[in-house]
This record gives structure tokens, sequence and C-alpha cells, in this order.
């Protein structure tokens, strides 16, 4: 299977990526990237309301000096988000530009506008809308300039991707908004099918939550008995599949992009486990109806934000 998603435009992007939700300073993501980097991982997903771009900065800068790596800027994916509280043309004109700044790049390989309202706004303020419109303006012309490669949107509704898609100029690349087996936003997948918009799932593992789900534990354990056997494994060298594994699978066999994040060195390498065993159409099918048994958002819900 391939490990990129090929984008409108025809660009690459990396179909796994490491999350850096939670992790603030430089002792706690240099392990976690190095990491990342060493078992594969070319994507890297920040945010301005993350708050550690600048961590994040200092240690891509040590590991493009560093040759044991061999990586260099163009191999990797780097991704940051617009904070709510900076919606409207120049607020998201100048974080984007402080974004840069604190992770020390020259262009972003992908922007996202995080939010579609705006921070302090009540939920039907028709500021919202006319913020979001404004914020998406200055990434385009930040796209123009070069400063962005490519640019998107996160927890938007297909109310709020059909407003943006009546003024952009610029069709967004990528959409990042929570999906796994127990809430797949299928009027939100549809839309993005219908537009060539790239879907990049976020919470794959739904805050950990879904890790204890019986009905996922099984299905790991099928694949790690079926992958061992075709492989001719002996029982005392059996392959491991974890639940975080299966539920990565299912998500890029059906060609969404995923960043799964963790504290735990040894756990992003394990994530990255996702290419040496298949789900079969049945498993597949099987988490596809689980939100139909109990349909859950773990995050944010922007449903009835303007």
């Amino acid at each position: 299977m391939t490990r990129s998603v090929t984008l409108y435009n025809g660009d690459p992007m990396p179909i796994l990526g490491l999350g850096t939700y939670r992790m603030r300073s430089v002792e706690e993501l240099r392990p976690v990237v190095r990491e990342a980097i060493k078992a594969g991982y070319r994507l890297i997903d920040s945010a301005t309301v993350y708050r550690n771009e600048e961590a994040l900065g200092i240690i891509l800068d040590e590991i493009f000096k560093d040759a044991s790596f061999g990586i260099r800027r163009e191999d990797l994916f780097i991704t940051s988000k617009l904070s709510p509280q900076h919606q409207g043309y120049d607020a998201c004109y100048k974080a984007v530009l402080g974004s840069l700044e604190r992770l020390g790049l020259d262009y972003l390989d992908l922007y996202l506008i995080h939010w579609p309202g705006t921070a302090k706004k009540k939920l039907e303020d028709p500021v919202n809308k006319t913020n979001r419109r404004e914020s998406y303006r200055a990434l385009e012309a930040l796209y123009h300039q070069g400063k962005i490669r490519h640019v998107g949107v996160s927890n938007y509704t297909v109310h709020h991707l059909e407003d943006l898609l009546q003024t952009c100029t610029v069709v967004p690349h990528v959409h990042q908004f929570e999906l796994h087996p127990r809430l797949m936003q299928e009027d939100v997948l549809a839309f993005c099918s219908q537009h060539a918009i790239q879907v990049q799932a976020y919470s794959s593992l739904g805050e950990g939550r879904l890790l204890s789900d019986s009905v996922i534990i099984d299905i790991a354990a099928a694949v790690a008995t079926r992958t061992s056997s075709n492989q001719g494994c002996p029982a005392a060298a059996a392959t491991t599949v974890t639940p975080a594994g299966v539920l990565l699978r299912w998500a890029v066999q059906h060609g969404w992009a995923v960043i799964p994040k963790s504290s735990v060195p040894d756990r992003v390498r394990a994530n990255a486990d996702i290419f040496s065993f298949h789900l079969t159409d049945e498993e597949v099918n099987t988490l596809d109806k689980l939100q139909h048994v109990r349909r859950e958002r773990f995050c944010w819900d922007p449903t009835h934000i303007c």
C-alpha cells in the first residue's frame, strides 16, 4: 500500500503523520519526534494553540543538522493551524508569519483554519462566517506567495464547507476533522470526496477510549493470527497487531490520512506499523458499523457555529 496520498494538485502528502497535541516542551517533544523520524514518519502536525511551535522548530533544526538522520527540509511535511483568536484577514496573515518564525521555516507544507468560529464570539454570531472567510482569503494570498504550499480547514461541517466554496479561489487541499469508527460523519466525507478534498483524521483512537473496545480488540487478535500464519511465523514470533494499529489501518484503507499522537516513543514506533498487515472487507465493514451501535464524539462539536 502506498504511504502517501495525492492531493488534487498532484502533490503527495504522507498518509501517516505525527500529532503533537498536548506536548509543549522541547524535553517532551524531542524523544517523540526523533523516534518518529527514525520510524519513517514524514509528516508532523502542530498548531498555534498547541503552544509547541517554537519547541518543534528547535528539534527540527537539530534533526536537519544531524547527518545521522539524513533528513532535509524538503523531506518533511509540516502542518500548523490558525488559532480561533486570530480569525480575520490581518490577524490570520500575521499568525502564519508568526508560526513560520517560531518554527524557523521559510514555508509550511500545510496550514489549516483550526476552527470555523472566532474566539469569544457566540456560536450564532454572523461574525464567525465573515472572519473565517477573511482568514481563508489571507491563506490564499500566502499560498500564492509561496509561504504556504497547501491550504485547508479543520472541524468544518458541510454547511461551513459549502459557504467556503462559494467565495474561495483555492479549494481546500485538506480537511482535518474527528474521524473514527464511532463517528464517521458521512456527509462531510461525501462532500470532501465530491470536491477532491483530502480527508485527514484526528482522534483516530477516540482519545484512547476506543482501545478497550472488545470488537476492535477481537479484530486485532484475528489480524495478528492471520498475518503470522501468512508469514509462516512460529507461535513464539507471532505478529503483534494492536487495537491502535487496527484503527489507523481502518482509516488508511479508506484513503484517509491519520496523525496519531503519543508521548511514548515506543508507541510512536508501534503506530507506524500499519503497512505490514491488511484488514479484510468484512473487518472494515464491522468497524464501519460501530457508530450505529453507539455514536460518540470525543472532541469539539462545531455543528451550531454560524
